[in-house]
């Protein structure tokens, strides 16, 4: 049996070592919280896409049948989104869409990108190929803000090599990498960018 000194250290150490586990559950609980209302805020702005795609998905009624969601995904998946300008010239589409630039590298790498791309993956490949022959490179330094949050977004990006990172409200959200394309929310719908991108 040790002495009542040996005895009163021992307990002090482990005192000291509860309040630093206390520190570091009080640190993991913030962590969690934040990440908690990260989702929370992600799963907003899901639900406002789903809601102008009119896609299935947890925020429809429990009373929804499965015929039901089952039509809404078939249509969904039926759906071209195209601004109103660049389908209403069917010749221009037609002529666009025969061009020569389709073989090309940069041609193969944005309809790769389109391919992915859940809101323009259900797109007729005579209008994937019209808006590859459409697009032009860019060249953007290490460093640039490619998009803003909070700007008004008038052009859609496909990112040819290197990668970009993802934030919202200062927070990084994911990084993308080659065939990766963004901006496309903000163009279609006339909306701003919700998230910067650089």
């Amino acid at each position: 049996m040790g002495t009542l000194r040996d005895l009163q250290f021992a307990l002090q150490l482990k005192i000291e070592e509860l309040r630093q586990r206390d520190t570091l559950i009080d640190e993991l609980e913030l962590e969690l919280d934040t990440k908690d209302e990260l989702i929370r805020r992600l799963q907003e702005e899901l639900d406002r896409y789903r809601s102008a795609l009119s896609l299935p998905g947890p925020s429809l009624t429990a009373a929804a049948t499965a015929a039901q969601i089952e039509d809404n995904r078939l249509k969904a998946k039926r759906q071209t989104v195209l601004p109103e300008a660049f389908i209403s010239d069917p010749v221009t589409l037609e002529a666009v869409s025969h061009g020569n630039r389709d073989k090309s590298p940069e041609s193969k790498l944005i309809q790769a990108a389109l391919l992915k791309n859940d809101l323009l993956k259900n797109l007729a490949e005579e209008e994937i190929r019209a808006i590859a022959a459409c697009v032009h490179p860019t060249t953007i330094n290490k460093g640039c803000v490619v998009i803003q949050e909070g700007t008004t977004g008038d052009q859609a990006f496909v990112l040819e090599e290197g990668r970009v990172d993802v934030t919202k409200d200062g927070q990084k959200l994911l990084t993308l990498e080659p065939e990766d394309m963004f901006g496309e929310v903000s163009l279609f719908y006339s909306c701003t960018h919700s998230y910067s991108v650089s």
